[in-house]
C-alpha cells in the first residue's frame, strides 16, 4: 500500500509519495519521490534523472529550484528517480534501475492518479544519457512517449581520452573506453536511434566544454534523418548546468512543458 500525503504547507500544491521501487540484490534500496498534481488526473509524469557524471548527485537536486512547482502547475507529475552510480555497479545497471521505475509507475498508475500512456523522461549532463537511452530503448511496459535531453551526452563511443581508464565513462563501463568499445555505442543515444523513437528536446548551453553544443546538434541532425522529431534548444551563453546562462532556468522548464503539451496533449488538470 503507498501512502500519498500532503506534503508542507509551503508546498501545499502538491501530494507526494517516497517508494522503495527497486531492490537490486546486494545494493542499497532505490526510492522515487513522486509529485503529483491535486485532482483526480490520471496525469502524465515526467521521470527526473539526475546528473553527476554516473559518480555523484541524488534524485533530490534539481537545476531549477522551482523545477516541480512548475510542471505541478502545468499538470504534469513528477517522478524523480533514484539509480546505482558508477562505483556501486557497472553500466547498464545504471539503465535497469530507470527501467524498474517506469515499470513501477506504469503497474501503479491508476492508484497513483497518472497516465500509463503518457510518460516522460527528462534527464540532466549524465541522467540526459540515461533520460535518452531509456526512450530510444523502452517498449511495452518501459515505453516512453517523450525526452527531453539537458545537456546530456550523445555518445560515449567517442568521448576523448580513450585510453584513460579513470574518465568517468570509463568507470561507467568498467574500463577505458579504446578496450569499451562496443558497450560505449550500447550506451550511446547517438547510436541507438530509430524511426520509432520517441520525440526528443534538446536544451544545451552553447558555451558548454563538458558536453559541446556540437555533440548536441548532431544528435538532433542524427534523430530527424530517421523521421524523429527532435526540437533543439540553444541557450546562449551557458555552460554546463547552464551556468552562465542568458535566460532564467525556469524559463527552459516551462519550455519543457511547452514541448510535452505540443507532444503528449495537455493535460484535463
Amino acid at each position: 500500500m503507498i501512502d500519498l500525503h500532503p506534503v508542507p504547507e509551503a508546498r501545499t500544491t502538491l501530494t507526494h509519495a517516497n517508494c522503495v521501487v527497486s531492490t537490486p540484490l546486494g545494493y542499497r534500496p532505490l526510492h522515487l519521490d513522486l509529485h503529483v498534481p491535486p485532482g483526480e488526473g490520471p496525469f502524465p509524469v515526467v521521470l527526473w534523472i539526475h546528473g553527476g557524471g554516473w559518480m555523484s548527485g541524488s534524485r533530490v537536486w534539481t537545476v531549477d529550484e522551482r523545477f516541480h512547482e512548475r510542471l505541478v502547475a502545468r499538470g504534469y507529475a513528477v517522478a524523480d528517480v533514484d539509480y546505482r552510480l558508477a562505483l556501486e555497479a557497472t553500466y547498464p545497471a545504471q539503465q535497469a534501475d530507470i527501467d524498474a521505475a517506469i515499470r513501477w509507475l506504469r503497474h501503479h498508475a491508476a492508484a497513483l492518479r497518472i497516465d500509463p500512456d503518457r510518460f516522460a523522461a527528462l534527464g540532466e549532463s549524465a541522467g540526459g544519457q540515461l533520460a535518452a537511452i531509456a526512450g530510444l530503448t523502452g517498449a511495452g511496459d518501459t515505453a516512453i512517449q517523450a525526452v527531453i535531453l539537458w545537456y546530456g551526452p550523445a555518445d560515449l563511443a567517442g568521448r576523448p581520452n580513450r585510453d584513460d581508464p579513470f574518465s568517468n565513462p570509463a568507470i561507467l563501463l568498467g574500463g577505458p573506453l579504446a578496450e569499451r568499445a562496443a558497450l560505449a555505442r550500447l550506451a550511446s543515444p547517438l547510436h541507438r536511434i530509430h524511426p520509432a523513437a520517441p520525440p526528443f528536446q534538446l536544451v544545451h548551453g552553447t558555451d558548454d566544454e563538458i558536453v559541446p553544443f556540437a555533440e548536441a546538434a548532431g544528435f538532433a541532425e542524427a534523430l530527424r534523418a530517421q523521421g524523429v522529431r527532435c526540437d533543439l534548444l540553444p541557450v546562449e551563453g551557458a555552460g554546463h548546468v547552464f551556468t552562465g546562462a542568458s535566460v532564467p532556468i525556469g524559463t527552459l522548464t516551462e519550455a519543457g512543458a511547452d514541448f510535452l503539451d505540443d507532444v503528449l496533449g495537455r493535460s484535463p488538470h
